[in-house]
């Protein structure tokens, strides 16, 4: 029996981007895409047009047929591409998509709007980098909070293309209470 993505506990559950966490969000799409075979398509896309037309081969022929048919497969294939995505953002989110009709069409879009270009991850990763230079173990807040907080921090500066050397060299100096364990772990 065929199952809808998301719909058998078998199937990787498709993750709802509703404008919040882009970086993980697509992290979480694209590991489903590539694992139902769609990720290059998606990245890459395809030439939608008649191959018979360029190469100047005969409407009848076969290798006609035969190419006409990889590309109505291909076709298929970027439609459930498609379908992934649009299935993977919330009501608000699907305007923005829902005029395109390719898979790397709505993929673009989103990357664009929500990661934003170099200069814009630039920004974004240079603010993550203050509040991470000042963030601080409260009097009132536990060890493991405080470490949870930093990885949050971390993580989110590891998406938008911070090197963990960097990281790691400002957490050495950072408390006397964490040790050589946050070092070790911050390698892992």
């Amino acid at each position: 029996m065929a199952s809808e993505p998301g719909s058998s506990s078998s199937e990787l559950r498709t993750p709802v981007f509703n404008g919040e966490n882009y970086e993980f969000w697509s992290i979480r799409l694209k590991t489903i895409l590539k694992s139902h075979g769609l990720w290059d398509l998606v990245e890459n896309g395809f030439d939608a047009s008649d191959p018979t037309k360029e190469k100047g081969k005969e409407e009848g022929s076969k290798a006609a047929k035969e190419e006409k048919s990889v590309t109505a497969e291909t076709l298929m294939k970027d439609a459930r591409a498609l379908g992934l995505i649009q299935g993977a953002v919330s009501d608000q989110i699907f305007p923005r998509i829902v005029n395109e009709e390719t898979s790397k069409g709505a993929w673009d879009i989103l990357k664009q709007e929500f990661r934003g270009d170099k200069q814009v991850r630039s920004v974004k990763l240079q603010g993550l980098r203050r509040e991470f230079e000042y963030t601080r173990m409260k009097d009132s807040e536990s060890f493991s909070v405080y470490v949870a907080k930093l990885f949050d921090l971390i993580n989110q500066m590891k998406s938008y293309g911070e090197e963990l050397l960097l990281i790691a060299c400002k957490l050495v100096p950072w408390d006397e209470r964490a040790g050589e364990g946050a070092a070790i772990a911050m390698k892992n």
